[in-house]
């Protein structure tokens, strides 16, 4: 059995130090160096090696066993369900139906400003509602090049957009899974986190039309977006704290969409010159009129997957799917925690059926069978959608494995715990740590798996709220969604930029760091008298 080791050169701090190097590695490489991703994804997976072994005396074979349990991960559920979720994309281009949900977007405002916001930020987060893992990135990222965006300007719209939903994406399983960590009531925990996300819903929009269009775009569209946000943050807050955090993103997105389309200054024509300064493209003429039918086959594959999630959620449901679950013992690991006990990290979870990806495979099926596509067809786009996908595919392996190194090692905990030992300023600091743990992850649930406990200990010995502290680990975890590496390169192949993981990331980090020091005030006046008001 290797047992962690939190301090193994000694010194925390400095244990901490040599333990970040994997993480600045991959970022430095792709921001600075502007490696391509898969090669930084590998690199940075080589030094989690090293250190994991020669710094945190982790065996060979149980290192090189936890990156193939990574990968294994980043495959399946990560990847399964983002190749499914861009290969209804690619059905729905081929019968030509993409180009009328394009229209029909366009029909609602011909405002590119206004489209980020539908797209982006309401389409989006129902996406994140319901399926996570990286698809709601890729399927607005998509649509928003298809309604003319500049494919650099739509990958970062759909990544800043996706951060309000995601502490309650994927049917709240990041604050379940926090809640089960922690011990902490789900509901506490659910509280909390819908008193901190809602205030990013009433920024965010603002941001977004901020980078669409500059200066001009938050004069002219400043009242839609912050309607927008009121409708999102409102909703969120109430279904969090009063309702159920499942549901939560759902009626959030709803009420945001609806918001938007009620108020008229929605539907004002906007000049050319606003389409083309903000890299869309000039209408040069009408365009066609599509039947009420094509419309309904146009949105209904994203009708399916609302329907399919929906109905798979359903505890009956969910217990049948459950049972085609293969879980086992990972071979070559046996890892304990600095207590002795084992770690999670050595058992592994299969889920074949309750997956998002494989319920986005039964939208596919169905889409392609009333779509009218052979079966040969939607096999040809199935297998040419892994091809177009096979450098994310070894850019998101490469990053879940050296993550799970990092983890299993105990590099991760180290840094936690560095962080965690600052005293008084841990409320302050402890959205940061939700932020790293995305970062690495690409996944606010595993985020919370990592730090939810480590923060409660932390709070017990500083005597915070540690209801608090679990859910800014939440909240501050949702802003590292934008600079994951696994999250960059699905923009990236979204918008058909390959190798501008770099570019992307230099143009978010600002947005992220920014938003991440919002959150961190937030938490810190939450834990004093300035704004415990706000607190349940």
């Amino acid at each position: 059995m290797f047992v962690q080791d939190l301090t193994p050169l000694g010194s925390l701090g400095l244990s901490a130090l040599v333990a970040v190097l994997p993480l600045a590695t991959v970022l430095v490489l792709l921001g600075a160096v502007r490696m391509r991703a898969h090669h930084a994804a590998l690199i940075g997976l080589l030094v989690a090696l090293v250190v994991g072994v020669a710094a945190f005396g982790m065996p060979v074979v149980q290192a090189v066993s936890g990156a193939l349990q990574g990968a294994a991960f980043g495959l399946w559920p990560i990847m399964w369900i983002v190749v499914n979720a861009l290969w209804i994309y690619r059905l729905t281009v081929r019968t030509g139906h993409f180009d009328v949900l394009r229209r029909s977007f366009g029909r609602i405002s011909d405002d590119p400003r206004i489209q980020a916001l539908i797209i982006a930020f309401c389409f989006g987060a129902l996406m994140e509602a319901l399926a996570g893992f990286g698809a709601p990135v890729a399927i607005s990222a998509v649509m928003l090049v298809a309604v003319g965006f500049h494919p650099v300007k739509a990958a970062v719209v759909a990544l800043v957009a996706n951060t309000a939903p995601v502490a309650f994406g994927a049917m709240g399983t990041p604050v379940v899974t926090l809640a089960q960590v922690t011990g902490l009531p789900l509901q506490e925990v659910s509280s909390i986190v819908g008193r901190q996300t809602p205030l990013l819903a009433l920024v965010v929009p603002l941001l977004l039309v901020l980078i669409v269009d500059g200066g001009r775009g938050l004069k002219d569209t400043w009242l839609p977006a912050l309607i927008c946000g009121v409708a999102f943050g409102l909703v969120q807050f109430l279904a969090s704290n009063f309702v159920s955090p499942q549901l939560a993103d759902i009626g959030a997105a709803l009420a945001g969409a609806a918001a938007l389309v009620a108020l008229p200054q929605t539907r004002r024509p906007v000049p050319e010159a606003v389409r083309i300064g903000t890299g869309g493209t000039a209408t040069a003429e009408a365009p066609p009129e599509d039947s009420r039918a094509d419309v309904v086959k146009a949105y209904l594959p994203y009708a399916l997957i609302i329907v399919i999630f929906s109905v798979a959620v359903l505890p009956p449901v969910k217990k049948l799917l459950d049972k085609a679950t293969w879980k086992f013992h990972w071979p070559g690991l046996n890892v304990a925690g600095p207590n002795g006990k084992p770690v999670s990290g050595n058992t592994f979870s299969l889920p074949f059926l309750n997956t998002g990806g494989t319920l986005v495979l039964l939208a596919g099926v169905l889409t392609a069978a009333v779509l009218a596509v052979s079966a040969s067809g939607t096999a040809q786009e199935w297998l040419a959608t892994v091809k177009e996908l096979r450098f994310a595919i070894l850019t998101v392996t490469g990053v879940l494995a050296l993550a799970y190194v990092m983890n299993l090692s105990g590099q991760t905990s180290t840094i936690g715990t560095f962080i965690a030992a600052a005293g008084a300023g841990l409320a302050f600091l402890s959205p940061v740590l939700g932020w790293f743990g995305v970062a690495v992850s690409g996944s606010d649930t595993s985020a919370n798996a990592l730090f939810g406990a480590l923060q409660v200990t932390a709070a017990a010995k500083t005597g915070l709220p540690a209801e608090l502290l679990a859910a800014a680990n939440s909240s501050g975890g949702v802003l590292g969604k934008m600079v994951s590496p696994q999250n960059l390169t699905i923009a990236c192949v979204a918008a058909n930029l390959p190798g501008e993981e770099g570019k992307l990331l230099r143009k978010v980090l600002p947005w992220s760091l920014g938003l991440l020091l919002v959150m961190c005030l937030i938490v810190w006046g939450q834990s004093t008298p300035v704004l415990s008001w706000m607190l349940p």
